[in-house]
């Protein structure tokens, strides 16, 4: 072990006393941000090596999340405009490292049930039908729930949620004019890919960008944000641990 991961190991330890005792979040939202630059800034021309690295951090962070106490984790894996923005070259990598890090997090001898949030008609065929076949065979586990956003973008899965609920009442009868005089934010938060699941009490978003750019935009309206200049396959387990501290020392007014 080299004097860095002695030092590392040691602050660790001190974060940890720190966090003794005090407010663990139930719910943590994540967005893996900087994979693409974390690439370009080792002088990598194969962008799709930081997608990896990225995808290896999942299960570390899962763990560390177990490890804390914390029940639900959202990772933002792949946003809507993602399927758009990105040239074939590189999406195609970057579905199947999706595909791999889901299947990994749902092989045997892991804990935590997965679930699959996004607009999944917009993927591929195959990856769609790999993930669904994952997020299935964790259906009776306990422990954590690990919410993996792909194909996720908060307008989208609004729309959706307005879409479904629309479509609910309309199988019973209701017309839009008893609909709206009922309609209340209980009932679209009844048909969110996240329903009933608390909403997150943290957010965390890694490389220094400092904006939601459309993660969980209903669920966030009350959590706190935690902003780490790290890429995301850099993040270490003393950046997660200096977030929870920095949670565990805010006064939470809930937009009071």
């Amino acid at each position: 072990m080299s004097l860095t991961d002695v030092a590392y190991s040691l602050y660790e330890r001190r974060l940890l006393r720190q966090l003794a005792g005090k407010p663990v979040p139930a719910h943590v939202g994540v967005m893996c941000d900087g994979n693409r630059r974390a690439a370009r800034a080792a002088g990598l021309d194969d962008v799709s090596i930081g997608y990896r690295r990225g995808g290896d951090k999942i299960t570390e962070l899962v763990r560390w999340c177990s490890e804390v106490g914390v029940e639900v984790v959202t990772l933002w894996l792949l946003s809507t405009d993602n399927l758009t923005s990105r040239p074939p070259d590189e999406l195609g990598p970057l579905l199947e490292i999706i595909e791999d890090v889901v299947d990994d997090l749902a092989g045997p001898g892991r804990s935590g049930r997965v679930s699959i949030v996004g607009s999944l008609d917009m993927l591929p065929a195959r990856t769609a039908t790999s993930l669904k076949a994952s997020a299935e065979r964790t259906e009776d586990r306990t422990g954590i729930r690990i919410n993996c956003a792909i194909g996720y973008g908060g307008r989208q899965e609004i729309a959706d949620a307005v879409r479904s609920l629309l479509h609910e009442h309309a199988s019973r009868g209701t017309s839009i004019e008893e609909l709206a005089e009922v309609l209340d934010v209980d009932h679209i938060a009844e048909h969110l890919y996240t329903r009933g699941q608390p909403d997150p009490d943290l957010v965390i978003r890694t490389s220094g960008e400092q904006r939601l750019s459309g993660f969980l935009l209903w669920q966030s309206a009350h959590s706190e944000f935690y902003f780490c200049d790290a890429y995301w396959p850099e993040f270490r387990r003393t950046d997660f641990l200096r977030a929870l501290r920095d949670y565990a020392g805010r006064h939470r007014r809930y937009g009071g």
